[in-house]
């Protein structure tokens, strides 16, 4: 405990509000100015999913079995009262008991995992064009820094402070890019890839479903025209 003091004053050396503040303030103003607005949202909301486990299909996958099991049993109509929180699997499952064809619910599927794509690609460039600037920004607030140290140059009482703002800008950027925008932005890819590619696996049941459900619908209606 008696190193405490000591620790807080050696750390406190690194604290420097004016550097943070050219170097955060900066880096996210120009990544304001470069992401769009829809863009931006979502990457800063994609901060909560790095918690969260891996994504894994396998409770959709268990699902369909299971509305298999009650088309079969009950009817393809049935599946119209199904509770299907995942959205791709509810508009399949909607297409197949609106006796959709198979190649446009087959399409729908992909289109909605590539725009799934997408939008997570959105998020973790959000986060590189920050891992991006903030070096630069850290270059910004040192030339500031050795800019009012030069003009300071007869006033010693001054030198420490802009000499502290240029060489912490420095750092400050290079930590704001390596140890926090980079591992967010990588994160968010590779959970990204990890969910379209248990997403894929959605596609061929759904596809073998609605191919199985589809003559059934079609010999309903044309019983009930007849």
């Amino acid at each position: 405990m008696s190193n405490a003091p000591e620790l807080a004053q050696a750390l406190g050396a690194f604290l420097d509000p004016a550097a943070l503040g050219i170097v955060v303030g900066g880096a996210a103003l120009a990544t304001i100015l470069r992401t769009p607005f829809r863009d931006l949202r979502r990457g800063i909301a994609a901060i909560a999913v790095l918690p969260r486990r891996r994504f894994t299909a396998e409770p959709m996958l268990q699902q369909i079995a299971a509305l298999g099991r009650i088309a079969r049993r009950h009817g393809t109509i049935a599946l119209d009262r199904s509770v299907i929180t995942d959205p791709d699997v509810a508009a399949a499952i909607a297409g197949i008991v609106d006796a959709v064809p198979v190649s446009d619910i087959q399409e729908e599927l992909v289109q909605h995992r590539r725009a799934r794509i997408e939008r997570h690609a959105a998020a973790a460039d959000m986060w590189s064009g920050l891992a991006e600037v903030a070096p630069a920004m850290g270059m910004v607030g040192t030339l500031i820094g050795l800019v009012r140290m030069f003009t300071a140059m007869n006033d010693p009482a001054t030198i420490g402070g802009a000499m502290a703002i240029a060489l912490l800008a420095t750092l400050y950027g290079a930590l704001l890019a390596n140890l926090v925008a980079l591992p967010i932005a990588n994160r968010l890819r590779r959970r990204a890839r990890e969910e379209a590619v248990e997403r894929a696996r959605l596609e061929a049941p759904l596809v073998a479903l609605a191919e199985r459900e589809r003559p059934k619908l079609h010999a309903i209606r044309e019983a009930k025209a007849a």
